[in-house]
Parts: C-alpha cells; sequence; structure tokens
C-alpha cells in the first residue's frame, strides 16, 4: 500500500464569478451566435459560481499567438507549482515537521494545457532544492482523469520502493487554451466550465513512519487503482490542435456514456478486492460539470451526499480539469474519515478513459 500525507493547493490571483465571466462571454461571442442567449444558459444551469484563473480576464479579450500562451503557460506553470510544492511541503494541517525537497524520491508532473521541455518539474526543481537524482515523471494528456492517475502511479511507485515519498503535481491552466475565435458550441461549453487550478499532494510508501511525519492520527491508504481505456472513443473528449493552438473537443454524450459504462467498470473493479458500492463511504469523483455528477449519482446508485464535496469544488471552483479531483481529495483529508471505511477516487478523460483508486482510511 502507501498513503496520502499531505496537500496543497497554490492561490491562483483572479476571483471571478461566472456571471462576470457569462457577461465576457456574451460580449466576445454575441454577434458569432444567433442563439447566444439560450447557448448561455449553460453558464448558469451549470452550478459553478466562482472560478479562479492566472491572468486578468482583460487579457483574453486581445488576440494570442499559440506560442505566446505557451510560453505564459511555462512561466505561470513554474510560479504556481512552486508555490503548490511548497505548501505541500510544509502543510501543518497534516505534517508534523517539514519534509524537505531532498527528501523526495520521484516527482509525476500532470498537466494537459500547455507545453514544455525540459518539462516543468524539471524547472521547478532548478528553483528549489530537490536531489539531483529525483525521478522524474512528466505525464501529459490525460485531461481530466490525469489527476487520479498520478495518484495511481504514484502508489504503484511506492509499491516498488515502500521507503519512497513522491510528489505528484497537476498544473492546469485551462484558461490559457481558450480560443476566441472558436464559434463551436463545444467551446461555448467550455468556457461555462474550465478553470485554472494547482494542486500538489505528497504520497508515501507503507516504510515511511507516517507517526513521525503525520500530525493527523490517521491518513487515506491506497489500495489499488484500475486504469479503463473505452475502445473507439477517440472524439469524446480531449484537444483539436490547430495552427493557433489547442481546440477543446467535448462530447455531449458524456454524462450518458458516464451513466452506461462507469457502473460495470467499477463494479468489476471492486470485486477483485471484495469491496462493494455499498461499502464505499467516500466518494472523491471530479465534477467534470452538474451533468456529471449526477450521472455518477444515477449510475453508481450514490445520493446527493456522496457527491456533495465535489459539486462543493465544482461550484467554488469550476472544472480545473486533472488537478480538481486533487482538490477534492485535498478536503477529503481536511475532514477525516472514520478508521477501515472505504473511499474511491474516480476521474474520466480523454481516450475515453477513466481511472479509479480505492482507498481507506487507516
Amino acid at each position: 500500500m502507501a498513503y496520502v500525507l499531505s496537500s496543497a493547493h497554490a492561490e491562483l490571483p483572479y476571483a471571478l464569478t461566472q456571471d462576470t465571466i457569462m457577461e465576457f462571454s456574451r460580449e466576445l461571442f454575441g454577434e458569432s451566435f444567433k442563439n447566444i442567449e439560450r447557448l448561455l444558459q449553460a453558464f448558469k444551469n451549470g452550478q459553478v459560481q466562482t472560478r479562479y484563473l492566472s491572468n486578468h480576464l482583460d487579457w483574453f479579450k486581445e488576440d494570442r499567438t499559440f506560442a505566446e500562451r505557451n510560453d505564459m503557460y511555462i512561466d505561470q506553470a513554474v510560479q504556481f507549482g512552486v508555490e503548490a510544492v511548497k505548501k505541500c511541503l510544509t502543510n501543518e494541517q497534516f505534517l508534523k515537521r517539514e519534509v524537505a525537497e531532498s527528501e523526495i524520491d520521484a516527482f509525476f508532473y500532470i498537466s494537459s494545457t500547455g507545453l514544455a521541455t525540459p518539462t516543468i518539474e524539471a524547472r521547478i526543481m532548478n528553483i528549489l532544492p530537490f536531489r539531483p537524482h529525483t525521478k522524474r515523471i512528466p505525464i501529459w494528456g490525460l485531461g481530466c482523469a490525469g489527476g487520479a492517475s498520478g495518484l495511481a502511479r504514484a502508489f504503484d511507485y511506492c509499491q516498488a520502493y515502500p521507503k519512497a515519498k513522491v510528489l505528484v503535481l497537476s498544473v492546469e491552466l485551462c484558461s490559457l487554451t481558450f480560443q476566441k475565435r472558436d464559434i463551436s458550441k463545444s467551446n461555448i461549453i467550455g468556457t461555462s466550465l474550465f478553470s485554472d487550478g494547482v494542486s500538489c499532494i505528497l504520497v508515501c510508501g507503507d516504510d515511511v513512519p507516517a507517526a513521525e511525519l503525520s500530525s493527523r492520527g490517521q491518513q487515506f491508504h491506497v489500495l489499488a487503482s484500475q486504469s479503463t481505456l473505452m475502445p473507439d472513443s477517440l472524439d469524446v473528449m480531449g484537444w483539436n490542435v490547430k495552427d493557433e493552438g489547442l481546440y477543446v473537443v467535448f462530447s455531449k454524450d458524456i454524462p450518458t456514456i458516464v451513466k452506461q459504462w462507469l457502473k460495470p467498470n467499477v463494479t468489476v473493479f471492486l470485486e477483485e478486492y471484495n469491496v462493494t458500492l455499498q461499502d464505499i463511504r467516500y466518494f472523491v469523483a471530479h465534477p467534470g460539470g452538474k451533468k456529471v455528477i449526477e450521472a455518477y449519482q444515477e449510475a453508481l446508485g450514490f445520493n446527493e451526499e456522496m457527491t456533495s464535496i465535489s459539486m462543493e469544488v465544482l461550484k467554488e471552483f469550476g472544472n480545473m480539469s486533472s488537478a480538481t479531483v486533487l482538490y477534492v481529495l485535498e478536503r477529503f483529508m481536511e475532514r477525516g474519515g472514520i478508521h477501515g471505511e472505504y473511499g474511491l477516487a474516480a476521474a474520466l478523460g480523454p481516450g475515453f478513459s477513466s481511472e479509479l483508486v480505492l482507498m481507506r482510511w487507516n
């Protein structure tokens, strides 16, 4: 097994209400859509109330090249990534003492909203005092599934190296992919949902003594994970890469797919470990949107209480792609749980794919 020792997220500078972003979209897209008022209902119906951006809203009114936006991604991913890492390694909510960067054995970096080589974790390691031999594992392109996948891959690493301390950093600056000249419905829906988020978690192998490091009496222990790819579903979610940058692909069928596909997927996973859906008490779900959360409830037979923390995060932050599920996990960690009870982390992403992680409070 492995356990999640600490978690934190960066504070992004620009908090915007959903009404503000809706007015911005009306101004920008109003002349391009005859039915703009009907499309703008997505802003009202999606339950998002506030979102955080790395740039002022006026920045997005100007035409920006792919190179300009990607350069901004690199600069800000490093800036906010450094902040999240430092907060995670010094978070007194979870830690008895600070964990030094030099103690970190592996560094997973998760993102789908910008490109960089050398990758962002290498740039961060040139700022913070990591050991030069820390293993770097950048993972790109998993979209909304990336945060849960990062947790799962950190678990895999800790199974192989039970004395390891592993960082998972997710940086998603979704706003920098915004295309002001994309007049597709997918772009409108994406604009109504997506925002920026930066989250970091510290995962430890079983041979790392929690009693010496943790300020809590128990932690979320990771028991198992499952990755699943749906055949012939490449067009459900992702990016179209064009000269101007990344154009969002966002199928209206996602809630229906969740309802039909997720339960068999989850059931097979849990049965392998003699766990049932009725045993799950903590559902750490990536809130892709209101309809996705409702689809989770319908597919898995969960009530609103089971998805309440995911809905809280959606309302307060919007959909931050891979980082979102780690914000949800942080809130579960803050509130704690009952010894021995099971949790299930779930996130869906391009492919179409799912990432599931079985956990237990111990």
